[in-house]
């Protein structure tokens, strides 16, 4: 019971971020860019963070109390990949503010 509330904790914290962190990125740094708003970029983004996590997750598996499987690093690649699409989406709609 403990192993699954520890292994929760660390994909949901994982997939906030991951969402969060891509979406403010697209939104403040990346609003220029014609290339990162083409409706194809969240899927590859999102694959990209997928592969990079996967065997990341395999690594952290090996510690005691957390079984992490590849749904971990499924949950990363679609939060970020969504992140990046809901950021395209705030610049379309001109829901960004500046950050200093």
């Amino acid at each position: 019971m403990l192993t699954f509330l520890i292994s929760t904790a660390i994909v949901l914290a994982g997939a906030v971020i991951g969402y969060g962190t891509s979406r403010r990125f697209v939104r403040d740094r990346l609003r220029y860019v014609d290339g990162a708003h083409k409706p194809a970029i969240p899927v590859v983004v999102g694959v990209a963070a997928f592969l990079v996590a996967l065997p990341i997750v395999n690594v952290v598996s090996i510690l005691p109390l957390i079984h992490l499987g590849g749904g971990a690093a499924i949950a990363l690649g679609a939060s970020v990949g969504l992140g990046v699409r809901a950021g395209t989406k705030d610049i379309r709609e001109g829901r960004y503010e500046l950050h200093a």
